[in-house]
């Protein structure tokens, strides 16, 4: 009689996808030993969670990629006539999966299924197996149509390929019928391409509580505390104010850390530093706010977060407001509003707009002027105001000057833009910039980053001109000639000119 129970309990066991994935598989742990696998917190829930289209954003090591892989391969080696892939965001990244996380796991299978569905090809991207299921892994997959489609770390793809994000979006999603499953899982890489993207739209379905149909993404996301391992003994580990702080404000949104992760956090933190809320976040948030890879701000912003220097901040009637702009003849012209009191620089507002003449940028000032109460003092210019025409001939300055802005100080270029880069960052520790009204700004601040070089997987010693570059620029401007005029020596056309009279401000 056991013969016959024993073989239903296993047709039952091999008929269950849990049960498989947990007594099946080997891999190897974050030790480098051979294990078997079994799923964590992060990935039952995924599982449990499961939609036809899936978008996961995640802390580092929380085991995603291993658990897809081994997903997609439970499929291949179980059902015939599978197609899965998986996109890395380099060609190495694609090899190291598919040899540890794909064929690895395949060649530790008991000895029975293995000769069931041998493999029909043996090279170090795809897996053809007998039952005409197979699982091919590369950078790009246009080609043919998937059952599963796994993309890898696609927030960096978007940041640093563009075109290859655009290659995704256009070749690989379209190879996935409406009805399969596909799963894009990444850390953050700041607030900009289709990742942020999908997040967004994924995340606003969820907290309205709309149905999603078979198109739509389901949004996941997995902090660094939900990870057991993220633990220290907190006896040696003194917790500084600002971190106190930071643990304060996640527990009164229902985040409330034991002392043994406070510890391993603050530790980690000094070891990540401007990269610990993209790699590690605590909320969805928090993560695309913090830092993207290559960005010149990075260290700057997560100390003023840390030492509450984004912040609302009042406007003082007392003080003059000073204007910095960045403009451009077919970019946004971009205007921070700024107050100083004694060694503090506020940041008070911000406003950038594309498609307009000066005409509308002056009137903006009045608005302020009229709405806020706005007394104006110096406004920053960059070098090129002087003596760039406009269509009736006079330069932007003459016309700005005409349009009731003055006085107006020109800022000379700088010999090496890394030069006044670094002017910024030293005006960082002076900085408080209010997060509602200077959003957009503090957006462009933080997605300022560098160039990457896609031959040499490396970042250019130059930034990268997109749409932050206009608040960054502006930015960088008022710390070059209002905190540090000197290391602009003025040349001939670019001395620091001013004009006086005209102004609107006095009428």
């Amino acid at each position: 009689m056991d013969g016959p129970a024993a073989f239903s309990r296993a047709i039952d066991r091999f008929s269950n996808r849990c049960w498989r994935l947990n007594n099946l598989y080997v891999v190897t742990d974050k030790n480098g030993r051979r294990s078997a696998f079994r799923m964590n917190s992060a990935q039952e829930a995924l599982l449990d969670g499961m939609h036809n289209q899936n978008i996961i954003l995640k802390a580092r090591q929380r085991g995603f990629t291993t658990f897809i892989q081994l997903f997609m391969l439970d499929a291949c080696v179980f059902n015939s006539d599978i197609r899965a892939g998986t996109i890395a965001h380099t060609l190495a990244d694609a090899q190291v999966i598919f040899r540890d996380k794909i064929r690895f796991p395949y060649d530790n299978l008991p000895e029975g299924i293995k000769a069931i569905v041998p493999p029909v090809n043996d090279n170090t991207s795809e897996l053809l197996l007998a039952n005409n299921s197979g699982i091919r892994v590369g950078t790009s997959l246009r080609s043919g149509t998937l059952q599963y489609l796994h993309i890898s770390e696609y927030g960096k793809i978007c940041a640093k390929y563009p075109e290859k994000a655009r290659e995704v979006r256009s070749g690989a999603l379209n190879t996935v019928e409406k009805n399969q499953l596909v799963f894009i899982e990444s850390t953050a890489e700041g607030q900009d391409g289709h990742f942020f993207e999908l997040c967004q739209q994924a995340r606003s379905k969820r907290n309205a509580g709309a149905p999603l149909s078979a198109m739509d993404f389901k949004f996941h996301f997995s902090p660094w505390w939900e990870d057991d391992a993220y633990v220290l003994e907190p006896g040696a580990v003194e917790i500084p104010a600002s971190f106190a702080e930071y643990f304060a404000r996640l527990r009164a949104i229902g985040i409330d850390l034991r002392p043994e992760q406070k510890a391993w956090y603050v530790k980690k933190a000094e070891q990540q530093q401007g990269d610990m809320k993209r790699e590690f976040p605590s909320t969805p948030d928090e993560a695309f706010e913090a830092a993207i890879e290559g960005a010149y701000y990075a260290e700057q912003l997560a100390r003023m977060e840390l030492d509450r220097r984004l912040t609302r901040v009042p406007i003082d009637p007392a003080l003059p407001v000073l204007t910095n702009w960045d403009l451009g003849f077919n970019d946004a012209n971009a205007i921070w509003f700024i107050q100083v009191a004694g060694l503090e620089v506020r940041f008070i507002d911000y406003y950038e707009n594309s498609g307009y003449g000066l005409e509308h940028y002056a009137g903006e000032l009045k608005k302020r002027r009229d709405e806020n109460g706005y007394t104006f003092g110096e406004h920053y210019l960059p070098h090129d105001v002087v003596n760039s025409e406009l269509s009736n001939g006079k330069s932007r300055y003459d016309t700005l000057v005409g349009l009731g802005i003055s006085p107006i100080i020109t800022v000379p270029r700088v010999h090496s833009i890394n030069d006044g880069i670094n002017a910024a960052r030293r005006l960082f520790p002076k900085v408080l910039i209010d997060p509602v009204r200077c959003e957009k700004g503090l957006k462009c601040l933080r997605n300022y980053r560098k160039e990457w070089d896609e031959e040499r997987a490396a970042f250019r010693d130059k930034p990268l001109h997109n749409w932050a570059s206009n608040g960054a620029d502006a930015f960088r401007n008022f710390a070059q000639g209002f905190v540090e005029p000197s290391m602009v020596a003025p040349r001939h056309a670019y001395s620091r000119r001013s004009a006086r009279g005209g102004s609107w401000e006095s009428a």
